[in-house]
């Protein structure tokens, strides 16, 4: 009886998930709920922190700025021709007005504020109400130092500029600093989400990494990516990349970071004492993640992986604390790599370190603490001038190069969770690898 008990157990984590994927329906309203709580709570706190009291989102469709693709309603999938939206936040009356220069409401809390019959100009109409309220600084999405701020297209900004009246233009500037801040920032509600993602995302690897999906010596790297991607899609779900999955060997040589995170890498037949890696994201409900583990392909005497590779998985581990013991509120993305790259260093360590913001995007705005090409510190275009801030997420993503004597060669322990820094300082969203998957999974009852 006991051992049928421990079978089912056994069986379960890839059978079920802990967590409820929402039908459709279900989605739309917790999308549209999060909408209101951002625009009527976040937002003027938000812009009176960055002092700027008028923000104008403007984009056409198809050709979606991305500050205004994270406003949208559910039932808006793309803007409808040009969407103009304004925000202007009266802070000594504690009100803000949420207005679209366009033909509808956007969702609930936008209210359509243009009547062609009445005037034909949009440009006009929006003159109109920045004059209304006068505004101390408007803010514009344009900016170098970051991609996502960056969605103003030329031809609606020279529109905006030459419609504008003069004595305006001084007041206009970037938004960047309210625009990463409105991306970046998350609300306990969608970390609570979050946290259910992170464990859909953990369940579909353990899943990909068991003897449900791999034969040792049949079942291919290509064949668990796609695996991978028909699972995602079967249970409603969407990837915001394409995963992949790679080996390490003892009879091969350590490949190039290029060739390590590469789709292209030639797809190779699983095999019995193999290290596997995969990297792999989903989004749902408006988030993203981002996931790398680990697993071992046990070889037929084993049934734990080699001591050897365990110590190795504790040195990643071990580089993951150095960098969440450096995050920081206010230190800026170089500084909080250097100082840790140099304490894993001193530990003996050889680090590398490339962690990004993660949630309304995968590669989203923020805190950029490395890039894997970029050891010593990311550009300022790529934000390194930009702080750390509270409730914010990223993708904790790192590697440590390990060299085992066992195989005469080194290898990486590449792992990527995401990460919530709060004002009570760093978690998991939802835990983290702390052991190897095992493939197959090791059956006790069976004996050696």
């Amino acid at each position: 009886m006991k051992k049928t008990i421990r079978l089912i157990f056994l069986l379960i984590p890839f059978t079920f998930f802990a967590q409820e994927i929402l039908p459709e329906v279900e989605r739309a309203r917790v999308v549209d709920e999060i909408l209101e709580e951002r625009f009527n709570i976040l937002l003027p706190e938000l812009m009176d922190r960055t002092g700027i009291d008028m923000w104008i989102v403007i984009s056409r469709e198809y050709n979606e700025d991305p500050v205004i693709k994270t406003m949208l309603p559910a039932t808006w999938l793309n803007t409808r021709r040009r969407t103009i939206l304004l925000f202007y936040r009266n802070k000594d009356k504690n009100t803000i007005d949420k207005l679209a220069v366009a033909r509808y409401n956007v969702g609930k809390s936008i209210i359509s504020a243009w009547d062609k019959e009445q005037e034909p100009n949009q440009w006009k109409r929006l003159m109109e109400l920045i004059e209304e309220r006068n505004p101390k600084k408007i803010g514009l999405n344009f900016s170098k130092d970051h991609n996502i701020a960056d969605g103003l297209d030329k031809t609606d900004y020279d529109e905006f500029m030459a419609n504008l009246p003069k004595k305006y233009h001084s007041r206009v500037g970037s938004a960047e600093q309210l625009a990463v801040r409105w991306i970046e920032t998350r609300t306990p509600r969608e970390m609570a989400i979050f946290a259910q993602l992170t464990d859909i995302t953990h369940s579909i690897i353990a899943e990909a990494f068991s003897e449900k999906v791999i034969t040792p010596g049949i079942t291919t790297t290509d064949d668990v990516v796609w695996w991978m991607r028909q699972k995602v899609t079967d249970l409603g779900l969407e990837t915001w990349f394409h995963p992949t999955v790679d080996i390490q060997r003892n009879n091969e040589g350590l490949v190039s970071h290029l060739a390590a995170f590469s789709a292209g890498e030639v797809e190779k037949v699983i095999l019995p004492g193999d290290l596997l890696h995969c990297d792999f994201g989903i989004t749902y409900l408006r988030l993203n993640t981002d996931c790398q583990e680990m697993g071992y392909v046990l070889l037929p005497d084993e049934r734990e992986a080699p001591e050897f590779l365990v110590n190795a998985f504790k040195d990643g581990n071990r580089v993951q604390d150095f960098l969440t013991q450096n995050m920081i509120k206010g230190r800026v993305g170089n500084d909080i790599l250097a100082k840790s790259l140099q304490a894993a260093k001193d530990a003996g360590l050889r680090p590398s370190i490339y962690t990004h913001p993660l949630g309304t995007y995968g590669h989203s705005a923020g805190t950029t603490i490395g890039m894997w090409d970029a050891q010593g510190g990311v550009m300022k275009d790529d934000g390194e001038n930009y702080p750390l801030n509270p409730n914010t997420a990223y993708a904790i993503e790192l590697n440590a190069t390990v060299n085992i004597p066992e195989w005469n060669r080194d290898i990486r322990i590449m792992l990527e969770e995401p990460g919530f820094y709060g004002e009570e300082g760093f978690r998991y969203v939802n835990g983290r690898q702390t052991e190897m998957l095992l493939i197959p999974r090791p059956k006790p009852q069976l004996g050696n």
